[in-house]
């Protein structure tokens, strides 16, 4: 996958609608689309972030496109990669193509462009902690 750097996606104009112009959508907008999909997904524990996306979240920001990256494949198509855990006791290949489907479906319906690919990176196994009984210290 190619790097991002000012890059950004021409959205197609709509069948039957004059061209007035171009629209082009910023990298950053495709990630945010992408990573509030994921985050709606049940079975996503998380998304995996960097020492400064964690930072930036305890001082009370939400940073939606955390663990998401895109790009452009060779054949200029766009490309996003998803870096996540499972909450355990789902079943990760579910999971992994529902977040696929939900990201595809998501920045189709936002922007209409389409996804070339959309790979999923499972980083770990999220397990519930267990609550302390009343009677142990």
């Amino acid at each position: 996958m190619a790097e991002k750097v000012g890059q950004s996606f021409v959205q197609p104009t709509p069948s039957g609608k004059e061209e007035l112009g171009k629209i082009e959508v910023a990298a950053e907008v495709i990630e945010i689309v992408a990573g509030i999909a994921v985050n709606e997904i049940e079975g996503i524990a998380a998304t995996r972030g960097n020492i400064a996306t964690g930072v930036v979240e305890r001082f009370g920001k939400k940073v939606h496109n955390k663990g998401i990256k895109s790009g452009v494949t060779e054949t200029g198509d766009i490309a996003i990669d998803v870096f996540c855990s499972v909450k355990y006791g789902y079943t990760i290949p579910k999971v992994a193509k529902e977040v696929q489907t939900q990201i595809r479906q998501a920045i189709f319906n936002m922007t209409a462009l389409e996804t070339a690919e959309v790979n999923v990176h499972i980083t770990g196994i999220h397990f519930e902690k267990e609550e302390p009984t009343a009677h142990e210290s």
